[in-house]
């Protein structure tokens, strides 16, 4: 028996949907929940009611991805300093 080479069967279109799938889980674990956590750093005392829920909503959407940025990111608030 004789043994052929074992081609590799890369396409355009097995890349184009690698790059997509890169591309779409780059956006979800990294580019949004960065784009949240400042959006509610900034908002979080002067959210209204409807503004709030929509906040809860993205953070559940989006847990994955900001649970990998949680313990890098301080979100407390400013204290009064040493006293």
């Amino acid at each position: 028996m004789i043994l052929q080479a074992v081609t590799s069967p890369i396409t355009i279109e097995s890349m184009l949907v690698l790059g997509a799938y890169l591309s779409l889980g780059s956006l979800y674990l990294v580019v949004v929940p960065l784009l949240l956590y400042s959006w509610m750093n900034r908002r979080w005392h002067c959210m209204g009611k409807l503004e709030r829920l929509g906040a809860y909503g993205m953070v559940f959407l989006f847990f994955p991805g900001l649970i990998l940025f949680a313990p890098f990111l301080n979100m407390r608030l400013n204290g009064q300093g040493e006293v």
